[in-house]
């Protein structure tokens, strides 16, 4: 009993594989899952509404018409309720759809809706796997975090014996528990992240600030605390509910966060400074709300505030793995690249701040990677998703780094 309470959703569509599904099902349900299941039109030709009814004990999902939890909005609420959607068997042509962010049945649509991760298990004839235009998909699809599992080789139903083959129901239950049981791959480690910006009052009223909204932090720590990482999110003034089972530590200054991170940072293995610390404050703190002169101009002096991820990069005893940020408006790679070596960061994450769905007050985003040896781009995403494939990509380096010290 391996999957106990874990809501799956299976999204099946118009292939000969289909008949493979109630006994996916049955599995499934011997491990403890809770299945929900919706078709395309298609998938009807190949297995009945009825048969999957009857083995999943829940009514089928055939149309955006159909009500779930009693609203008629299914695809939102399906969406909303599964832990893992699974598109099984997954056509060429459902992965051509969900690929290009078609919504035109009950399937696409809730994949469209979804931040749930989402796996595919192709089935196709093996001309049809192979074609530039479905593998080009496929690695769309995967670059943006979908997960791929299969095809497998295999004797086909047009005769070939070839690539393109459903994976078998034991294996698709294989890949479905290890996929689970991933998601606490990070229990043994002690992650801390900074989010938000800092305020830098001038007077009792006023302070100076930046457009940082946190929702990449804060996103960050929520996918590493659901992974079973050990966080410490240490966060600016932003108007964010804390994620499940992460540490909160609430900051206003530069200074104050700072202190809490200096206090804590050598029980660290992993710093991730995402926050938009201000990089200067008032020189002077006026006690009085500072009044309005007949003046044109004022004129107000600021020092520098303390580089946080700099100082965690610089540390001779008990440093950490050190990923910082950097948002650019312009000479993203040249500007990126300077901060990684003049803060000794371990991995720089760079963003446009000022393109439409990237940065500040976005749910989404894209993420270029810059490390002494390499790089890479991660495509634009939901942030949920898209820290998921950061944190892939940090705990390599991570893991890779202590593997070259330790040898």
């Amino acid at each position: 009993m391996k999957l106990v309470s874990r809501k799956i959703l299976l999204g099946v569509s118009g292939s000969i594989a289909a008949y493979k599904i109630p006994e996916l099902v049955r599995r499934l349900r011997d491990h403890g899952a809770e299945i929900r299941i919706m078709i395309t039109e298609a998938a009807k030709y190949f297995v009945t509404p009825l048969s999957l009814q009857t083995v999943s004990g829940y009514p089928i999902s055939e149309s955006l018409n159909c009500q779930f939890n009693n609203s008629t909005l299914n695809h939102i609420n399906l969406a909303r309720w599964a832990d893992l959607i699974i598109l099984v068997p997954a056509t060429a042509d459902l992965i051509a759809r969900i690929t290009v962010g078609m919504a035109n049945d009950i399937v696409t649509a809730t994949c469209l809706a979804s931040i749930t991760p989402i796996a595919i298990v192709p089935s196709m004839n093996t001309y049809m796997y192979h074609s530039p235009i479905t593998q080009n998909n496929l690695k769309n699809l995967y670059d943006r975090g979908i997960l791929i599992w299969g095809p497998e080789f295999g004797s086909q139903a047009c005769g070939d014996n070839h690539l393109g083959r459903m994976l078998e129901p034991i294996s698709i239950v294989y890949y479905i528990i290890k996929w689970f049981l991933s998601k606490h791959d990070l229990k043994h480690l002690n992650i801390m992240i900074t989010a938000g910006p800092t305020h830098e009052s001038i007077d009792p009223i006023r302070y100076i600030t930046n457009q940082s909204s946190g929702k990449m932090g804060f996103s960050i720590a929520s996918v590493a605390a659901k992974r079973g990482a050990n966080v410490i999110l240490i966060s600016g003034p932003v108007n964010l509910p804390t994620p499940e089972w992460v540490n909160r530590i609430n900051v206003i200054t530069a200074i104050e966060m700072k202190e809490q991170v200096m206090s804590i940072i050598n029980k660290q293995h992993i710093f991730i400074g995402n926050a938009a610390v201000s990089d200067y404050r008032a020189e002077k703190f006026f006690n009085k709300k500072k009044k309005k002169t007949k003046k044109e101009k004022i004129k107000l002096n600021f020092i520098k505030n303390p580089d946080i991820v700099a100082s965690v990069g610089f540390l001779q005893e008990g440093r950490p793995f050190v990923v910082g940020f950097s948002a650019e408006i312009n000479n993203l790679k040249k500007y990126a690249k300077k901060k990684l070596a003049d803060k000794n960061l371990d991995l720089i994450c760079a963003n446009y701040v000022t393109k439409l769905g990237q940065g500040f007050n976005s749910d989404t985003n894209t993420i270029y990677l810059f490390w002494h040896k390499g790089e890479k781009h991660l495509p634009n995403n939901n942030k949920l998703l898209l820290s998921n494939q950061l944190l892939n990509e940090i705990i390599y380096l991570y893991d890779k780094k202590n593997r070259y010290e330790n040898s």
